[in-house]
């Protein structure tokens, strides 16, 4: 099992070149076709045209959007010759949330960037990598607005939960776990008073990926009940000199990750490597 196509978004961010060189590593690796997707924030027109002296607003922004995409466009065309990958290069208007996903499904692989608070040119549209891991149906490998991450996957950390998503997300990421150096499996379980049968086991999964001819370390922790599971996921895999997490995403449903929380939300906000989430 390999990913055979590997889709990046890219935008005017900061980070675009870090992602690009990140989804260009990951292409060479697995022998997968790569598929550049443009994609940037686009002011509704009516909303400059309703006021006085700002119609000229959209026009402009338009023009530097022009711009900006040619010039990746160009970066990346020379970057898949340097790197002896296939791929291609699409440019899409609209609003990110509707027209990005129906590419999103095409793809083997998904790459996208983390928000950054920092750079205006990030946001793309309203919770727009929430709405790529719940609607493409595929693997969403998302990266951190900041460090350097050139080679992900040496060292993998999995969270199992015993859900469908974290199902899904061990072997949505087969490939990289066959190509890791060491991978880890964690299970998280409270200190509250439960029955033995309400644990989670992380052994049978376990055996199950190692039927893969991959070798995995099977570790539980045990925490208070009110510890955020969140937390628990990055401290372990910094100790645990992690370089890629591997989770289910929204085990939960919507509501109940908006009201209290969850891990989910929590790594999308305090990532400190990449994460390949499956929902």
């Amino acid at each position: 099992m390999s990913y055979k196509s590997i889709l990046v978004h890219l935008d005017t961010s900061a980070r675009a070149g870090a992602r690009l060189e990140v989804a260009l590593q990951l292409a060479h690796r697995f022998q997968a076709r790569l598929t550049g997707i443009f994609s940037t924030y686009i002011p509704a027109p009516h909303a400059f045209f309703v006021m006085s002296g700002t119609a000229g607003y959209y026009a402009e922004h338009e023009r530097q959007r022009y711009e900006r995409s040619a010039a990746l466009e160009r970066l990346f065309h020379a970057e898949l010759a340097r790197a002896a990958v296939e791929g291609q290069w699409i440019a899409v208007d609209g609003y990110a949330n509707d027209v990005v996903p129906a590419y999103a499904h095409l793809a083997d692989l998904i790459i996208a960037g983390q928000t950054d608070e920092t750079d205006p040119e990030s946001f793309i549209a309203e919770q727009f990598v929430e709405h790529v891991i719940l609607s493409a149906g595929r693997p969403v490998l998302l990266l951190p607005s900041v460090g350097s991450f050139e080679t992900p996957g040496r060292h993998l950390l999995i969270a199992w939960d015993g859900s469908r998503e974290a199902t899904r997300a061990i072997h949505d990421a087969m490939p990289f776990l066959s190509h890791a150096a060491n991978v880890t499996l964690l299970t998280v379980n409270a200190t509250r008073a439960e029955p033995p049968r309400h644990r989670i086991p992380g052994a049978d999964i376990a055996l199950t990926v190692a039927r893969h001819d991959v070798q995995v370390d099977v570790r539980e922790v045990t925490v208070d009940s009110d510890t955020p599971v969140g937390d628990v996921l990055l401290s372990q895999a910094a100790e645990s000199g992690c370089d890629m997490t591997v989770m289910g995403a929204y085990a939960h449903s919507r509501l109940h990750e908006v009201v209290l929380g969850g891990a989910t939300r929590t790594i999308l906000k305090s990532m400190t490597m990449p994460v390949l989430l499956s929902h």
